[in-house]
């Protein structure tokens, strides 16, 4: 696959460890983690010659590219990667895998040992928030709005509840 094939791509800025990272993501998503080009140095500059410089990857299909971009640029919460679970295991799960080393905050929030921002959620979630019961909404909205990672039963409680 060529690099850059879709229209839009997601370009993620390392600090050098760019590779590490698509290793890390290639190790919890397994087969949903595709791994497409390796662009390295060559002599017209950069780190070292044969240093990765990009490595992009399909993560559910979506092209990201991972940049050895240097220590200039930091991830911010500004810009998260949404991935929507389906069942409380597979929230449990990438709740753990991807704040391993990293940090765990509020609503289905976390930062991987990278820094990179990710939500953890289901769709249940935003169906309930858009419920047209705006008491429904609001009853769910607020058992969120204490919850680290996200526990579909409590919301489906809250959901009922109202």
């Amino acid at each position: 696959m060529k690099q850059n094939a879709q229209k839009l791509a997601t370009c993620l800025w390392f600090n050098n460890n760019a590779e590490e990272a698509v290793d890390c993501y290639e190790s919890i998503f397994k087969n949903n983690l595709k791994r497409s080009d390796i662009l390295r140095w060559g002599d017209a500059g950069g780190v070292s010659k044969g240093s990765v410089l990009t490595s992009s990857f399909y993560l559910y299909g979506q092209e990201f590219i991972a940049l050895n971009g240097g220590p200039e640029f930091k991830f911010t919460e500004a810009v998260s990667i949404c991935v929507n679970c389906d069942t409380q295991e597979e929230i449990d799960e990438l709740w753990e895998k991807l704040s391993a080393g990293g940090e765990k905050s509020m609503c289905g929030w976390l930062k991987d040992k990278f820094g990179l921002s990710w939500q953890v959620t289901p769709p249940v979630l935003v169906e309930m928030l858009l419920d047209k019961d705006q008491k429904k909404a609001d009853s769910v909205m607020k058992a969120m709005m204490q919850m680290n990672k996200i526990d579909i039963k409590k919301l489906q409680e809250a959901y009922n509840a109202a």
